[in-house]
């Protein structure tokens, strides 16, 4: 047995039930690819070093309520880490909750020795990220923090939310479930009272927003379960033949039309794809490369491409 990687297994295991109040040895033993019952061993292992952990086999561990050993000193690569993290989140959450990252951020700063500041300073100024316009509603600055802290805290929030849709702002009484990135904007779940369902809304249409002091009516799920119920409609296989030195122009956007894989052959990259909206979605955003790309399959997206094209007026 490897002493120094079990050692290092061991205190990783440590620092999660400080960071977590109840930890699954199964999770644990998936993380660093072991048995659980090795988990088991170093869970043991730790109470006989005089860590105070409650819980058992199956159910999960935690430290006793209070207990806190001061921080432990940072390596260069999780000091260095620290700067890019800063910048990270200023540039993909909303101001107010930037400012909490912020504030943590600079209590854990406060720890580190003189020369590990000025590598942490010159990192910052040395690290620019453009900034996305249209991430956020800027008249609605806290929008994030509060869903966040409606989710931690199970209470009901408020909301007036400006749909695609609709002309004015629709008042909405919502149970957030969970918050997520794709592409260029943040979503979340949440049940709607209003529709007596679940539903998906971005962040950034958001109008007014208040937390309210009414919990939770119902016991939600994760998050996952409700972003797979969501892709698992019917789809449509998709096969189309790009020039090499043109695919890497569809690179980009090409994840949000259910890209699956490419292949690159003697006359193409072929590119497969299991799209849900091929009539609309696919098919418009094929026509920026239609001079270039070919489609392979299915016939129903070529029908489909000359429709459009025999409907543009120039």
């Amino acid at each position: 047995m490897d002493i120094t990687k079990r050692f290092n297994r061991i205190i990783a295991i440590y620092f999660q039930l400080q960071a977590k109040p109840i930890v699954k040895a199964q999770d644990l033993a998936e993380q660093f690819e072991v048995s659980q019952r090795t988990i088991y061993r170093d869970i043991k292992a730790l109470e006989q070093a005089g860590i105070p952990i409650y819980g058992e086999a199956g159910t999960g561990y935690g430290l006793v309520e209070g207990y806190r050993l001061p921080p432990t000193k940072f390596s260069r690569e999780e000091i260095l880490t620290l700067a890019a993290a800063e910048k990270l989140m200023q540039k993909f959450v909303d101001p107010d909750l930037f400012r909490y990252f912020s504030s943590a951020l600079n209590k854990i700063k406060a720890y580190l020795r003189y020369s590990d500041k000025l590598n942490v300073n010159l990192l910052e100024e040395n690290m620019l990220m453009g900034s996305l316009s249209h991430r956020f509603n800027e008249n609605v600055p806290s929008a994030l923090s509060i869903l966040f802290e409606g989710i931690a805290q199970h209470i009901v929030v408020n909301m007036e939310y400006q749909s695609s849709s609709s002309v004015t702002p629709i008042h909405r009484k919502i149970e957030p479930v969970g918050v997520f990135h794709q592409g260029n904007y943040w979503y979340f779940m949440a049940y709607c009272h209003v529709r007596s369902d679940y539903r998906q809304f971005r962040i950034d249409r958001i109008q007014k927003i208040q937390l309210t002091s009414t919990p939770f009516t119902k016991k939600h799920k994760p998050l996952a379960y409700y972003l797979v119920k969501e892709d698992s409609g019917p789809t449509t296989t998709i096969r189309i033949c790009v020039p090499l030195q043109y695919a890497r122009y569809m690179e980009w956007e090409r994840s949000y039309y259910g890209f699956l894989s490419e292949e690159i052959t003697d006359s193409g990259v072929i590119m497969t794809f299991e799209c849900k909206n091929m009539e609309h979605e696919f098919a418009r955003w094929y026509l920026m490369f239609a001079d270039e790309a070919k489609i392979l399959e299915p016939d129903e997206l070529k029908d489909r491409v000359r429709e459009l094209l025999s409907n543009i007026h120039v």
